[in-house]
């Protein structure tokens, strides 16, 4: 599993012009699923994500973790993190689990980390106040 983590201020998500859902000051998570990810791939990146020390403590440094700095969460699958653009310049999506599997493990990620989510497979319009910027990729 791959996923593309945002530190932010706020963020939002928004399907057919309606947000679906809002969170303040947290991670913004976009998460992909590899073919070859499982359950236990999925249990290790949420304990990994849960447990990032990006915050900042009271001396001004990255050491505290969500949970320790009071962050909420918004996830969402986004199987473009799993893109091949090393030959020409059409990107490939192979390496991405099939929907169906994407989604199962998407949402035992999204629920282990009391995350809120997108809408899986939905076009999304995603806003976000990058906070710092902090942005990290997290592979397991």
């Amino acid at each position: 599993m791959r996923a593309v983590v945002q530190r932010v201020a706020s963020a939002s998500v928004a399907v057919d012009g309606q947000a679906i859902a809002r969170i303040g000051h947290g991670l913004l998570i976009l998460l992909g699923v590899h073919e070859d990810d499982d359950e236990a791939a999925a249990d290790r990146i949420a304990d990994k994500l849960a447990a990032l020390r990006v915050f900042e403590d009271d001396d001004g440094r990255m050491n505290l973790c969500l949970h320790e700095a009071g962050g909420e969460i918004l996830c969402f699958s986004n199987f473009t993190v799993y893109d091949d653009s090393r030959r020409g310049n059409r990107p490939s999506f192979t390496a991405a689990a099939r929907p169906e599997r994407a989604e199962e493990l998407y949402e035992r990620v999204r629920e282990k980390l009391g995350a809120q989510g997108g809408r899986f497979g939905a076009h999304m319009q995603v806003e976000l106040a990058n906070d710092g910027p902090v942005t990290l990729v997290v592979e397991v």
